[in-house]
């Protein structure tokens, strides 16, 4: 093994005779390749922190600018209206002094500009004017965002950007007003209160807006000031790291494959051209080739949570967590038959090519021989148990020795590659199919995969692959973003006709090592308790999808309305007639328009939401009443959707305020109600079209299926959708099977509502849920027909 090769490559030892020097030169030829790749990385990283500080600058144009400067004044005249001549007074005199002052002033001409342009263009970004504009024929564009749109143009667009280019120009996310947060918090309330309970709010609200709130305002005027972002680092901590809860499940989410395609059954092949996909991803980071996404190809997102998308673990601790975050790994982990392997990525200092990882991902497939370690099956349980037990169980028996070794192995792998031994897919007239598919992602069988790693990789017998990603070190865009590029890679590097990695192998790699492993009695005790208590988790939850095909986003713009808000609206439907009553609604908004900016909540349940819901509930209104408020409800949604995004939203605001009440020990009864209410909908779309590399137009069937997430109440659902294309959405429904409230399949019936036409009422019956009472299904009878007549694309147009 290269290990032990390591371990002898140099021996001295000294003799009668004299000194007696060994070495062995294949091996020190090993540790320069490394030592070389490593400098290299470094040269690397600090040429592109150079490149991306003087953005929109560039080095080439500090040559060019300096250059230029000295031949004028060689020529006898000084644009500088005598800096020059000034500077030359403090270096020597001569030729070299000449020279000297001119490189000097240059640079310092230069510096000033690119600072100059670097905050017009930070101050250009802080316009939002043009977001609240329509798009679109037929739409007018105001003067403002015209000139507004030509000097960003003009500023930005003298080359290419690299992923970071921006981050220096980025603003910082605005702190609202707090009489502005208070009055959208209580409009957003408004339909879920009645009028009672409502009057008792306002009164707590307007208390609290006179009162301490003005004080816990101010401290968080402070921290917008000097922090670079107000809320994610909080975020970050309260919200994730220091919740004591399994993180499968109750935060991990998952993605799919392109299921409409399957480009090879060879599991090892598939599992080694998504290797090398996400590797290459990994590399451009490294070398910030990646494009940074920019809204109409002009505004950019904040690159920030790329950073850590890679080398990544969140580790365990009793009160809190914390994310570790390597530079570099050149091996990833492997999962199989309850076996963990190290498996290297790299040969000589060069990244292995598919055909080469492909070999690598068989012997592991091949290697019938060994056996699971006592308690290495169901290690990972350990990671989806609660995160003070899993902490005080790795500092008990993970803190030395072999399983020291063994777990940092894992832990500073670039990912987990997890090859199961399941095989999965997509029947459009067998569902359950695709539901196990995605039960498998989301948890496996709670031993499977490694849920504090970043994100593990997982591949199907069949070839079938998708990922369980942790969610404290980033959110899913992130990894929408990773899954598109690898799906492009995929696309571009190809199968050949035995389904295997195209390439030919013609070196000697080295071996995938198993790791080791040294339990004593109550360590695996402490492994199968939390195995079964894992179990009982995954056990609860109820995931169903939805391939809804009949129309998609297509017809929803022909209707001049949002795809994103009419499908909002589509769930307020189909939960109010689920529940009969209306529940707080989250859906999740970014904020990466501003520097470290993560998620805003959009509260979707409005009044004018409501007013749609019951208008659809009374026959007595007119279908053209039905779609004028829908399409009020659709515009309301679309503003509160923006206001999210530009920094005026209601929920990172409280919470910040919240969490600074705790600091100072200050009771608030309204703080303390408003985060202690539920979300009972938790909603969130899934983005695509991040990557240029793949044309979905011309190859749509290589859209991700999306992914999904477990509910956030325990008696509440999860829904998470992706609009697939013109005629294509999938959505993914999790609730729990012990609420007696919630039932996944019921709520997708309601929501396919927008696809069962009368002829097919008959067949939905034969479909009927045991759990459905008679007038829960009365109701789902109603609302196919119902919504048939004012949702489906006839009736509308």
């Amino acid at each position: 093994m290269a290990e032990a090769h390591s371990a002898v490559a140099f021996s001295l030892s000294v003799t009668h005779d004299g000194f007696n020097l060994n070495f062995d030169r294949e091996v020190l030829h090993l540790i320069w390749l490394s030592g070389k790749r490593s400098w290299r990385k470094r040269g690397q990283r600090i040429y592109n922190n150079v490149s991306c500080g003087i953005y929109p600058g560039s080095l080439k144009g500090l040559g060019i600018s300096v250059a230029a400067l000295g031949s004028i004044y060689y020529t006898g005249y000084d644009p500088t209206c005598g800096l020059i001549p000034w500077m030359r007074c403090y270096l020597p005199s001569g030729p070299v002094g000449e020279a000297l002052s001119c490189s000097a002033v240059g640079l310092g001409l230069w510096g000033a500009t690119i600072f100059t342009l670097r905050n017009l263009l930070k101050m250009l970004f802080q316009y939002r004017g043009w977001m609240f504009e329509q798009r679109g024929k037929g739409s007018r564009t105001s003067w403002a965002t015209k000139l507004w749109y030509m000097a960003v143009r003009m500023l930005s667009g003298w080359h290419r950007p690299m992923l970071y280019s921006f981050q220096g120009s980025l603003p910082s996310l605005p702190l609202p007003h707090l009489e502005e947060t208070m009055q959208r918090y209580l409009r957003s309330v408004r339909p879920l209160r009645e009028d009672g309970d409502y009057v008792r709010l306002e009164k707590l609200a307007n208390e609290f807006q006179q009162g301490i709130g003005r004080k816990l305002q101010r401290y968080l005027v402070l921290k917008s000031w000097w922090a670079t972002n107000y809320v994610s680092d909080w975020w970050e901590e309260y919200v994730y790291l220091r919740g004591r809860t399994p993180i499968m499940v109750n935060s991990n989410f998952y993605g799919l494959d392109a299921i409409l395609i399957h480009p090879t059954t060879v599991q090892a092949a598939r599992a080694a051209n998504i290797t090398y996909g996400s590797l290459m991803f990994r590399r451009a980071i490294e070398r910030q080739h990646l494009e940074p996404i920019m809204i109409q190809g002009l505004v950019p997102l904040c690159s920030w949570q790329y950073e850590r998308v890679f080398n990544t673990t969140r580790l365990p601790g009793e009160e809190t967590d914390r994310i570790q975050h390597l530079d570099d790994s050149t091996w990833i982990a492997v999962y199989h038959k309850g076996r963990y392997y190290r498996m290297p990525v790299y040969y000589k200092a060069r990244l292995m090519e598919p055909a080469e990882l492909q070999i690598q991902f068989q012997r592991i497939l091949d290697d019938d021989a060994s056996v699971p370690e006592k308690g290495e099956e169901k290690l990972a349980a350990l990671t989806a148990w609660d995160r003070a037990s899993w902490a005080k169980a790795r500092q008990q028996y993970f803190s030395k020795g072999t399983n020291r070794v063994s777990l940092d192995i894992i832990e500073k792998a670039a990912f987990v590659v997890a090859l199961d031994e399941d095989e999965y897919e997509f029947d459009k007239k067998t569902p359950e199919k695709l539901n196990h598919f995605a039960q498998r992602m989301l948890h496996g069988n709670g031993y499977d995969r490694w849920f504090d790693k970043s994100f593990t990789l997982v591949i199907a017998k069949n070839g079938r692959m998708g990922f369980n990603a942790e969610h404290s070190w980033s959110d899913a865009p992130i990894m929408a973003h990773l899954w598109e590029y690898c799906l492009a890679e995929e696309n571009y590097l190809g199968y050949d006709a035995a389904g295997n990695a195209k390439g030919i192998v013609e070196v000697e790699l080295p071996n995938p090592t198993r790791l080791k492993w040294d339990m004593e009695k109550e360590c695996l005790e402490t492994i199968e308790y939390a195995s079964q208590c894992a179990l009982a988790l995954l056990n609860d939850v109820d995931l169903k999808l939805l391939v809804f095909d009949t129309y998609g986003k297509g017809f929803m713009k022909s209707a001049k309305v949002s795809p994103d808000a009419y499908i909002q609206m589509a769930l307020q439907l189909a939960y109010y007639r689920d529940a009969g009553r209306f529940n707080l609604t989250y859906e999740a908004s970014m904020t990466r328009l501003f520097k470290e900016g993560r998620t805003e909540t959009v509260r979707p349940c409005s009044l004018e939401s409501c007013a749609w819901v019951q208008a659809m509930e009374d026959n007595s209104i007119s279908a053209e009443e039905k779609i004028t408020l829908l399409r009020k409800a659709c515009q309301q949604h679309q503003k509160g959707y923006q206001d999210a995004m530009v920094g005026r939203g209601i929920d990172r605001h409280l919470f910040c305020l919240y969490v600074i009440s705790k600091y100072l020990e200050i009771d608030s009864p309204f703080l303390k109600e408003v985060l202690s209410e539920p979300w009972r909908l938790s909603t969130s779309q899934t983005p695509h079209g991040q990557t240029s590399k793949l044309d979905l137009n011309a190859h749509p069937d290589c859209i991700s299926a999306g992914g999904g997430f477990g509910p956030v109440a325990d008696d509440g659902y999860g829904v998470s959708y992706i609009i697939a294309g013109e005629d294509l959405i999938f959505f993914h429904v999790s609730s729990k099977k012990s609420s007696p409230e919630t039932v996944s399949f019921r709520l997708i019936y309601y929501i396919q509502t927008l696809n069962i036409y009368k002829q097919k009422l008959n067949c939905l019956a034969s479909h009927r849920s045991p759990h459905d009472s008679p007038a829960t299904f009365g109701r789902l009878l109603k609302t196919c027909e119902v919504y048939l007549l004012y949702l489906t694309p006839t009736a509308s147009n």
